[in-house]
């Protein structure tokens, strides 16, 4: 009777932990299922609102619901669809530890691309284009070492700066980072760029484009959707729509651990020690070399005189 006692309470136990699981994996399965967003939110957001008749581009035709007071209305259904397949596209490449650069650089999404990128460890460019900032990756890079010398110089604690100094050191580096700062650990191409407003932004698409770097983006009724590779239709002026396809691609990302490694900068104190340390060396064997030739040649003199 005890053994079968002791029988029935593990049997309990084990339709228990069946039943936990199975809420758990329901549970995960609802989660995964919930969409990101729905298209009251894109409504409430403005995100249907396009630019008036007079600015339109012609190939955003097929995006256009109809108009409304001279504006373009653009079709939320096929924003949501295009949003969902743009969204699968950056997990896939986020999953392969890829680089994805937001670019919006107009004050409305500023803060919300800086922020979206900054908590998924990708990188972002929110406050000037600045030209060859792909095609010419190399001079880019330079400037980036500039932006490590010069933290290397106020943070180390040997090197004695003036007060002059330091300020003038301080406003190059602010300047440098507002430009740079947010693909200063890039470290090389990205392998996908995504855009707020194709026209303001028009130069970084062509510096992609020449380079074989696919490009998603944000496409308002006045864009080109033909040289973008993975077009969103909607709204690209709005700040509540900014911060709402944000938000969704941030849900999306935040699963999803994206590993760095940026190699330490030597500080420059230790370089000009070893530095220092080469030049001081062979120098110094050079002379050496030279007095023994000198003593040599003198001593053979000094043989032939005294021959003589």
């Amino acid at each position: 009777m005890f053994n079968q006692g002791n029988k029935m309470t593990e049997e309990q136990e084990n339709l228990k932990d069946q039943e936990e699981t199975v809420e758990e994996n329901t549970e995960s399965e609802k989660k995964e299922n919930q969409p990101l967003f729905t298209i009251r939110e894109l409504l409430e957001a403005g995100a249907h609102f396009g630019h008036r008749k007079m600015r339109w581009n012609p190939k955003m035709a097929q995006y256009i619901y109809g108009t409304r007071n001279g504006i373009h209305i653009i079709d939320l259904t096929q924003t949501a669809i295009l949003m969902k397949e743009a969204v699968r596209i950056l997990r896939e490449v986020a999953k392969k530890n890829g680089k994805i650069l937001f670019v919006c650089t107009k004050k409305q999404g500023a803060q919300s691309i800086q922020k979206l990128a900054e908590e998924n460890n990708q990188f972002y460019v929110n406050h000037k284009w600045l030209g060859g900032m792909l095609t010419n990756w190399k001079t880019i890079s330079q400037s980036i070492k500039k932006i490590r010398y010069i933290e290397s110089q106020l943070n180390d604690g040997e090197n004695k700066i003036l007060k002059k100094e330091q300020i003038v050191l301080n406003k190059q580096k602010e300047k440098l980072l507002d430009n740079l700062g947010g693909i200063k650990s890039m470290g090389n191409l990205p392998d996908l760029l995504f855009v707020v407003d194709t026209v303001k932004e028009s130069l970084a698409i062509h510096e992609a484009k020449s380079l074989g770097i696919p490009v998603m983006a944000i496409v308002d009724t006045n864009s080109d959707p033909d040289i973008i590779d993975y077009p969103i239709p909607g709204n690209d002026d709005s700040i509540k729509a900014i911060e709402l396809y944000c938000r969704i691609i941030n849900d999306s990302l935040k699963d999803i651990k994206v590993v760095r490694t940026e190699k330490k900068p030597v500080s420059q104190t230790k370089k000009k020690a070893s530095e220092s340390k080469k030049i001081i060396k062979k120098p110094s064997l050079k002379k050496e070399n030279k007095k023994e030739e000198t003593t040599t040649k003198e001593n053979k003199e000094s043989t032939e005189k005294t021959e003589e």
